[in-house]
């Protein structure tokens, strides 16, 4: 618990790389794939709020497992094999960002991961994990990972394994995952209470477009700073 408080006690040093966190954290939560828009949808069906708060957690659940999945990897690597850490970890995370967007414009319409409207928890928390992964949305954290784990693993010593960097990524997601859940939260609110799903009809953006920009974006921020 004290390393995970560590963690966030860093700010200062790597206020960049928490603030790419954050705003990660708004943009995943305003992405209509990434639960909303379920969220919304369900409790529009049921004509009840109560149902559409009681998805937000599951969603949050399976978000975080998936973001978890790809930071704590990441994290356990470069701490393994710290060298990596400044420069070839981002070579190929770089490609691997850019690929994914390629395999998300040319095949990814057609992995939709599907769901019924009478989905449990657990339904829900998978459903949400596998639209992260699919999407590569822990991928996009890796800009703001790398550099935290990189101090972390240095102020660590070399005694200190992957417990720092290891702390930092739970970190990361759990505020990460926070923020995205306002988000979700927020805009789930708004359409049901005021604007409906009629507003994705009218004038929403195509996240679809932005996604894969975003996946490239940061794919390159990666391999220019390896």
């Amino acid at each position: 618990m004290s390393s995970l408080f560590g963690a966030f006690g860093a700010f200062g040093a790597h206020w960049a790389a928490w603030s790419a966190v954050v705003a990660s954290g708004v943009f995943h939560g305003a992405n209509p794939a990434m639960g909303w828009l379920f969220a919304t949808g369900l409790g529009l069906q049921r004509g009840s709020r109560t149902a559409l708060l009681l998805a937000l957690p599951p969603i949050a659940l399976g978000h975080a497992a998936s973001i978890l999945l790809f930071t704590s990897s990441i994290a356990v690597l470069g701490a393994w094999r710290p060298v990596l850490m400044h420069g070839g970890l981002h070579w190929v995370l770089g490609a691997l960002l850019i690929g994914w967007a390629a395999w998300q414009h040319v095949w990814g319409h057609r992995h939709r991961v599907r769901v019924g409207m009478t989905a449990g928890f657990l339904g829900l928390a998978a459903w949400s994990a596998l639209m992260a992964t699919l999407h590569g949305a822990g991928l996009m954290l890796m800009p703001a990972l790398l550099p935290i784990c990189g101090g972390a693993a240095a102020n660590g010593g070399a005694g200190a394994g992957a417990t720092g960097p290891l702390a930092v990524s739970v970190a990361i997601t759990a505020l990460h995952t926070l923020v995205t859940l306002a988000t979700t939260a927020a805009i789930a609110f708004a359409a049901y209470e005021y604007v409906g799903l009629g507003m994705l009809r009218r004038g929403w953006v195509n996240f679809d477009w932005l996604w894969r920009g975003a996946l490239v974006l940061t794919g390159t921020v990666m391999i220019a700073s390896a």
